[in-house]
């Protein structure tokens, strides 16, 4: 069964937050160590854990993680 898309959104969820977690991690990348980098970061570390559950939580059969 294909994932149902709202009219006009071509890219799927995972796509979408891999895509934000790589433009996080670009933005972090110019910037000096500190507190806005590390936010950045771990708002990346996020984005990345919230696509893994999506994608076991739509998975037939729903697997336990590994």
């Amino acid at each position: 069964m294909p994932a149902q898309r709202s009219p006009g959104q071509s890219l799927t969820f995972e796509y979408r937050l891999a895509q934000e977690a790589i433009n996080l991690r670009l933005q972090a990348e110019g910037m000096p160590v500190g507190v806005r980098r590390t936010e950045l970061l771990r708002k990346a570390r996020q984005i990345d854990v919230a696509g893994e559950l999506n994608k076991w939580l739509t998975s037939p059969g729903l697997q336990p993680p590994s």
